[in-house]
């Protein structure tokens, strides 16, 4: 896997590659705090993030126990809450007959949250297309979980895939980003100002990474189109996070498609105060009956 440290983004050209190890740790010299002469290593939200995702694939459970706090809270409502659960996750992997994969494309941090767009493989049951959360608390560790993820599907009629595009993260105000990001999805998608939709947009030069939408705003017009006619309406209700880095921003909403409860991760980059390019993953809400812990999608 080639880890590429540029400020925000670590990323692979490999889809199979897999997040194992971390090669470019930070160190400290413990004599200057009186310690032994022994260096320490340091690591950032972003690098321990990675390294706990990279678990799933080394079978590391003495990393896990590391990286998490112990009340740490689960939103996948397919697994069990608290640290202890996701070591058992972890173990369960590393039992598996087929080795599981993991391929972080993008990786960006805000402020005590990272967020990471990834491809991962578990145990061979097909890859899937996430996005992840994470919440640090004061000591560092990582507390809280979100995520969502789906199928990784063919590319979309403009040939876009779910994960390709721009990779690099330009350094600008990453306020005026959320402000542009949660300004678009209050007034168009919450349908909140609904006539402001071309002013988020320069001309059509928008690159689409939806699995059945093509590029354009003339493409984002025909599919809303289709499904309206199909009597098939996306309903964004709520707004829980906007988290921006640089020029990007993902959005964790949650509302409805086709009338089944569904959460929605839209990551948008933004250049010249106009919504760009757009990656999304959209997960049906599970019948709560089937949850694993109690903790709620958000």
């Amino acid at each position: 896997m080639a880890l590429q440290q540029n400020d925000a983004i670590l990323t692979s050209s490999d889809e199979t590659a897999m997040v194992t190890t971390m090669n470019f740790l930070k160190f400290e010299d413990n004599n200057l705090a009186g310690q032994s002469p022994e260096r320490k290593i340091i690591m950032t939200n972003k690098e321990k993030a990675l390294a706990l995702i990279g678990t799933f694939v080394s079978g590391d459970t003495a990393k896990a126990k590391e990286l998490l706090a112990p009340g740490y809270i689960q939103h996948n409502l397919a697994f069990g809450t608290g640290a202890d659960a996701f070591v058992a996750a972890v173990e369960g992997l590393a039992q598996a007959p087929v080795k599981t994969t993991v391929n972080n494309i993008r990786a960006f941090e805000d402020g005590d949250k990272v967020f990471l767009q990834t491809v991962y493989n578990f145990a061979g049951a097909g890859e899937q297309v996430g996005f992840d959360v994470f919440r640090f608390d004061e000591d560092g560790k990582i507390a809280e979980h979100w995520d969502n993820l789906a199928d990784k599907a063919a590319p979309n009629p403009s040939g876009h895939t779910q994960i390709d595009g721009t990779l690099e993260k330009k350094d600008v105000d990453k306020e005026e980003t959320r402000k542009v990001v949660a300004g678009f999805v209050g007034d168009v998608l919450r349908g909140e100002n609904p006539d402001k939709l071309t002013s988020y947009y320069d001309g059509d030069k928008y690159i689409q990474h939806n699995t059945a939408i093509s590029d354009g705003l003339s493409g984002l017009g025909a599919a809303l189109e289709a499904m309206a006619k199909q009597g098939i309406s996306m309903v964004y209700n709520k707004t829980h996070m906007v988290l921006a880095d640089g020029d990007y921003a993902l959005a964790c909403s949650e509302g409805t498609f086709g009338g089944v409860p569904t959460t929605y991760y839209d990551l948008f980059r933004v250049e010249n105060g106009f919504i760009s390019e757009h990656w999304d993953v959209m997960e049906t809400l599970a019948d709560r009956s089937t949850w694993a812990n109690e903790n709620g999608k958000f």
